[in-house]
């Protein structure tokens, strides 16, 4: 039995909001949030457009789902803290 991945994933948002979620094809689940297809958050035209900044591989989706939650409640200068350390240059798509 092949071993499945699944994912954690930051988006950049146009409204200079962070996203997270998760998933096992983090490029085909990027492509519906932007087509407006995906979560709630990702449906709004002032979000758009988006930009995947961020993923890292999990073993299980649990291990994903706890990396989601972790991102997703904490404050915009820990998820920048967080991004920093992972040398992820946000910054540049600042209108």
């Amino acid at each position: 039995m092949e071993n499945k991945a699944y994912y954690f994933y930051v988006l950049y948002c146009a409204d200079n909001t962070f996203y997270g979620g998760y998933s096992n094809d983090v490029i085909k689940r990027f492509e519906t949030h932007q087509s407006r297809q995906g979560a709630k958050y990702t449906k709004v035209k002032s979000r758009h457009p988006l930009h995947l900044i961020y993923s890292e591989r999990f073993e299980s989706k649990s291990t994903a789902m706890q990396a989601e939650y972790q991102f997703k409640h904490q404050s915009r200068q820990l998820k920048e803290k967080f991004l920093a350390a992972h040398k992820i240059n946000w910054q540049k798509y600042l209108s």
